[in-house]
């Protein structure tokens, strides 16, 4: 690797660090919202894979230890992944601890990280030799695992109904498109559609103020009244073995370790179910409780994610967990850039992989580290009294309008709004993130079986 490709990989950390460092301290931005628009950017600029793959995984990093700090200071969710962590960090603020809850989370973070990529790596390294095979049964693999996520849901009848009406509209859309002529018969929309998944429930929200009734019952002239600790703006204590105890590291270590084959798994199921499991066995009442459950649950944040990039992506090349399905799909499909037949798994060696991995990982931890310890307080009081949120949301909904153009003009973009307003809904009555974007993946598989069954 020259070292004109590294200098380029280091500013791609960089700057991942410097935009999701900001993005993360806004309240209420989804990840998956925000990451697939800007990496898809990213990679229909040129960049190089090994530059992407950095970026990426200093990017969700970064997002994911910021975005938990909203809901620690001020008890507000920073994200879909911060949610898991909002009872625990609500408690804390209330006794006054929201400082010592950021310093937990930012150390549950650094183990997390540093558990799940060796460990992602080995598991990638095993399955690598039965790629093929599993790779011949995609359809099937992406099917069951829309069903398996729509098990695992809040809302699992209508999680498991809306998968066949989800495929049969990805599927229509796209043969609408080519028998119109709109686009050739070997394009493909599906970042399109993507991008309108990620976007579906912020356009439902926007969509809302145009009913009267609806905007009536909004809440009027009041304003979000935040409170920040004093320690939060004073602390300067860095080392980790200051700021959690042993039990905390083990626990956030072992919880990393067992949830990384489990990569398939929804990252917040995960996040939540061994998170609590972890706390439950505190045993000095709610306070270390909760400490234990803001640490381990940072650590499975970031390790849940980190896994379900790394092994599909190293191991196979196809989107087959949520994560890779979600935030990560444009690594895996970008036309005319990626397909699933050429993309990262197809032209980074392991060294480059595990090159550019470690890069993005362990720069993007060590200034995440100290900047949430040092300097979170500051910045979120900055954030949340400089930066309008709607202009942020406003910024990506524009983004994703744009790229549905470029996909297939005009008509895409009515198309993308279909997408985001049925997907949005859907996502609301409680089917998530990770069978909508499944169900895209397999929608060529499940229209096969079903033609076959006619």
């Amino acid at each position: 690797m020259t070292a004109s490709m590294l200098l380029a990989m280091l500013a791609a950390v960089l700057a991942a660090v410097v935009l999701y460092s900001f993005i993360g301290f806004i309240p209420g931005t989804d990840e998956t919202s925000v990451l697939a628009p800007v990496t898809l950017t990213v990679v229909l600029a040129g960049a190089p894979p090994q530059v992407v793959l950095s970026f990426f995984i200093a990017a969700i990093v970064t997002l994911n230890l910021m975005n938990a700090i909203p809901t620690a200071l001020v008890g507000l969710p920073g994200g879909v992944m911060s949610a898991p962590l909002m009872e625990h960090a609500v408690l804390l603020r209330s006794r006054g601890l929201a400082a010592t809850t950021i310093r937990k989370m930012a150390v549950g973070s650094a183990i997390g990280t540093v558990v799940s990529i060796p460990l992602a790596f080995v598991l990638a390294g095993l399955l690598a030799p039965i790629a093929e095979p599993i790779k011949a049964q995609a359809p099937v693999i992406l099917a069951a695992g829309a069903v398996l996520l729509a098990l695992l849901g809040h809302n699992r009848v209508l999680s498991l109904l809306a998968i066949v009406p989800l495929a049969l509209m990805f599927s229509a859309l796209p043969a609408l498109y080519r028998s119109t002529g709109i686009i050739g018969e070997d394009t493909s929309v599906n970042i399109s559609f993507f991008l309108g998944i990620t976007v579906g429930p912020m356009l439902i929200t926007l969509l809302e103020l145009l009913n009267r009734n609806r905007r009536a019952h909004l809440p009027h002239g009041t304003l979000t009244e935040a409170r920040f600790s004093r320690s939060g703006f004073t602390s300067t204590e860095l080392r980790p073995h200051r700021l959690v105890t042993r039990s905390e590291g083990w626990w956030s270590a072992a919880m990393a370790a067992l949830s990384t084959p489990l990569f398939v798994l929804s990252p917040v199921g995960l996040t939540f179910l061994l998170g609590e499991s972890a706390a439950a066995r505190a045993t000095k009442g709610p306070v270390q409780r909760a400490e234990r459950a803001v640490t381990v649950m940072s650590s499975l944040t970031h390790s849940t994610y980190l896994a379900g990039v790394i092994i599909p992506l190293v191991a196979l090349g196809i989107p087959i967990s949520g994560v890779s399905a979600g935030p990560a799909g444009p690594l895996f499909e970008a036309a005319p850039v990626y397909t699933l037949d050429h993309n990262l798994h197809h032209l980074l060696s392991t060294p480059q992989f595990i090159t550019a991995v470690t890069l993005g990982a362990l720069i993007a931890v060590a200034i995440t580290y100290v900047i949430a310890v040092r300097w979170s307080s500051p910045i979120t009081h900055f954030v949340m009294r400089r930066i309008p949120h709607e202009a942020v949301l406003s910024l990506f909904v524009v983004l994703i309008l744009v790229l549905a153009y470029i996909d297939a003009g005009v008509p895409n973009m009515f198309g993308v709004l279909l997408v985001g307003i049925v997907c949005g809904t859907l996502n609301r009555l409680g089917v998530s993130y990770g069978v909508q974007f499944m169900t895209l993946y397999a929608a060529p598989g499940i229209i096969s079986a079903l033609a076959a069954l006619a």
